[in-house]
């Protein structure tokens, strides 16, 4: 069981899943960084100076007594899941262009060579230049 275990992680495709997982973490925190940071300040601009990332619909307010937080505030934080929505759509995009690219470079299987004379036609083929 451990040697099949083993093959099992020397098989190229866990090794290209691995990566994958990998690139798909740091793929993520490029698009967060570009969402947060660069699209979502000008979406923000562009709609009155709006911060989508504190947008919030409070339920509770929190409860502070001498300075010491009781009870933290109750929010349905609705400019996070619109950064969130907008992160979807830039992932979308980058995976439909990176499949797209991909599919380019993917040739189509040859046509099958054209079929040549069977055996019998062959043997014919000779009789008759023999006879011949």
């Amino acid at each position: 069981m451990l040697k099949e275990f083993i093959n099992f992680i020397k098989t190229g495709n866990v090794i290209e899943f691995a990566v994958a997982v990998i690139m798909a973490g740091a793929v993520g925190a490029v698009v967060n960084g570009f969402v947060n940071d660069i699209a979502m300040p000008l979406v923000g601009q562009i709609s009155g100076g709006v911060d989508f990332a504190n947008l919030k619909y409070v339920l509770t307010p929190a409860v502070v007594e001498n300075g010491v937080e009781v009870s933290p505030e109750n929010a349905v934080r609705y400019g996070a899941w619109i950064n969130t929505i907008v992160n979807l759509v830039i992932v979308g995009f980058v995976m439909f262009m990176v499949v797209k690219a991909y599919n380019k470079t993917k040739t189509p299987p040859p046509p099958p060579a054209p079929a040549g004379p069977t055996q019998e036609e062959l043997l014919a083929e000779i009789r008759d230049l023999l006879k011949k």
